[in-house]
């Protein structure tokens, strides 16, 4: 890797970083933002508030990741998809002011995850294109990813206990600072694309049928897919009933700031863990990053859920970010082994179609457990699922992991053939 590599995968990471940060700082305060926007007060107005833009992440990713590979440049969406998110955070704080309705709101949160999937995802594409080792570069993705979410935790929560609307603006700012720096970042996607018998860039095999082709063809394709979709779907259980749970009166009573310091538990231990976890995972294989941190996400997330004081369930946060650290990146990266260089920007437009919809699960089914058995039964499904899926794929896991083994267990150096 060389020096503008790395220059470049710093950049891009502190896109990711900018993004995340702008969509975790509404988090913390969900509970009172939901009300000011006009909704009842209560865990059902917080699950359709995100449920609205996750629901176009899915709906969007691909477009995104599909439009950059056919047009062969990445930074100019990645800035239209920036800004176009910041427009949306002001439109969503002028809600009230116009005297519109919580539907009304519900609309913006839809436009502005339309928008803000293109900046997200199309900036962790940019960086499955940079040399130096597939599982380093989801690395420093999960390690934004992670970071930014801690931050935007903590901060945000900190603001929405000063006034429910100044978390929306600084997003609005993060958002546009993201786009700003996006400008600087130099388009692989061409250099990186295999050439014709003519000397031209290919067009072969690039766009949105062609990578479901390949999740239908491709050995083993769907196995990062699924373990991308019950991970998030974890990821958007906390996000919600997470929320919700640490301030509820009846179980720990904090403060929105409380809430959101008790989130970055996780997203500290979760963001600076993924590259060194990463890099792990080029050398050892997918298998057991995968696998093990799974088994034990699943684990110590119903141990949340039970904890009986707030000294261990913060304990056990830690824990979860530990555990997402080590899978996350290995996760990702699995994609970048089995997919071509052509195909990357819709492959990942897919991997986080999964993802969105896994959080969207998270929400609903978070949202709806809660509501109907309380939040114990909540967790317990939800780590229940992340057990039944790393159990169930184990086999997929091990016959698809690329290299020579580690333990005899499957895995190996985690590059892809195009590297």
């Amino acid at each position: 890797m060389t020096e503008d590599d790395r220059g470049e995968r710093r950049r891009l990471g502190a896109v990711v970083l900018a993004v995340l940060i702008s969509q975790v700082l509404l988090y913390p305060g969900v509970p009172d933002l939901v009300v000011a926007l006009g909704a009842p007060a209560g865990i059902d107005a917080g699950m359709w508030f995100l449920v609205a833009e996750f629901g176009a992440f899915v709906a969007f990713a691909v477009v995104w990741g599909t439009a950059s590979d056919a047009l062969g440049r990445r930074a100019p969406l990645i800035v239209a998809g920036a800004l176009g998110g910041a427009a949306s955070y002001v439109a969503l704080a002028a809600v009230p002011e116009f005297g519109f309705g919580f539907r009304a709101a519900l609309a913006v949160r839809v436009v502005g995850g339309a928008l803000t999937i293109g900046a997200f995802s199309l900036a962790i594409t940019s960086l499955m294109d940079l040399r130096g080792g597939n599982g380093r570069n989801m690395g420093a993705a999960g390690v934004a990813i992670g970071l930014g979410a801690a931050v935007g935790s903590v901060v945000g929560g900190a603001l929405a206990d000063v006034n429910a609307f100044y978390p929306v603006y600084a997003g609005a700012a993060v958002l546009v600072g993201s786009g700003l720096l996006a400008a600087t970042v130099d388009d692989r996607v061409v250099a990186d694309r295999p050439l014709g018998v003519d000397g031209e860039v290919s067009d072969d095999g690039v766009g949105f049928r062609d990578v479901l082709a390949r999740a239908r063809t491709t050995r083993g394709l769907l196995v990062p897919l699924a373990f991308g979709f019950v991970d998030r779907l974890t990821a958007g259980f906390f996000a919600l009933v997470g929320v919700y749970y640490f301030q509820d009166p009846e179980t720990f009573g904090l403060s929105a700031a409380a809430a959101g310091a008790t989130l970055a538990l996780f997203f500290v231990p979760f963001a600076v863990l993924q590259a060194p976890f990463g890099s792990l995972s080029d050398r050892v294989g997918r298998f057991l990053p995968v696998v093990v941190g799974s088994i034990a996400y699943g684990i110590v997330t119903i141990g949340v859920g039970v904890a009986p004081i707030y000294p261990l369930a913060a304990a056990l946060m830690v824990l979860v970010g530990v555990c997402g650290a080590l899978m996350a990146p290995a996760t990702m990266a699995l994609v970048t082994d089995l997919v071509e260089p052509e195909a990357r920007g819709a492959a990942m437009g897919l991997f986080n179609v999964f993802g969105s919809l896994g959080f969207l699960a998270g929400f609903l089914i978070g949202g709806s457990a809660t509501e109907a058995f309380g939040y114990t039964p909540a967790f317990l499904a939800v780590g229940g699922l992340e057990l039944a899926i790393a159990l169930a794929l184990f086999p997929a896991v091990k016959a698809i992991a690329p290299g020579d083994g580690f333990l005899g267990l499957g895995g190996g150096a985690g590059q892809s053939p195009s590297e």
